[in-house]
């Protein structure tokens, strides 16, 4: 079964947030958009790229009322010495969740049994707690969040406009679609 269309699964974390600990659960995600990063271990070479990468364009989330969670099976305490460690990850301003049990990362399907980590997953929760966006990948390949910033932009017109689709390489602003019998073999 694809996760795609299915309901958040219930989780409670402890997360490393604005130099303070926090737990975090699916309750407090009702009601926003919600973005799920998944990573595989703190102190490593790919993910700060990506994390740091994420950290400059987090405000651009924010203003679309999406807020941003990093994972990976690390610990929240892993997470704030790896905060103050780094020059990179002292950048980000999003909620860093710890998950030692795997739970999180089981309940998304990415977790490597063998090794304990995470792969390189990204999904977008909508304010109703269904996921609209499932994205993965290996463990070399890193992401690039302007790529997810316009998906998430893509997924909340969609959502806010029944009955219009984004074409590929859709753009905020540009023309969508109206799936009709009068498309069909038109595109």
């Amino acid at each position: 079964m694809s996760i795609i269309n299915s309901q958040l699964k219930p989780f409670t974390a402890q997360a490393y947030h604005s130099s303070q600990f926090i737990t975090v659960s699916d309750a407090d995600l009702k009601g926003k958009w919600s973005l799920f990063f998944f990573y595989p271990a703190d102190f490593t070479f790919v993910c700060p790229t990506e994390l740091g990468d994420m950290a400059d364009l987090y405000p651009e989330f924010q203003k679309l009322g999406v807020e941003v969670y990093s994972v990976s099976t690390d610990t929240h305490f892993t997470h704030k010495a790896w905060h103050d460690a780094s020059d990179t990850i002292k950048k980000i301003e999003y909620v860093m969740v710890g998950d030692p049990t795997g739970t999180i990362t089981r309940n998304f399907d990415v977790m490597i049994e063998e090794e304990g980590l995470a792969l390189r997953g990204t999904f977008l929760v909508n304010p109703e707690g269904v996921i609209k966006v499932a994205e993965i990948h290996d463990l070399g390949i890193g992401r690039d969040a302007s790529e997810l910033l316009r998906k998430v932009k893509a997924a909340q017109y969609v959502a806010s406009h029944p009955g219009e689709v984004c074409p590929a390489k859709w753009q905020e602003g540009a023309a969508t679609l109206k799936p009709s019998l009068d498309l069909v073999g038109k595109i």
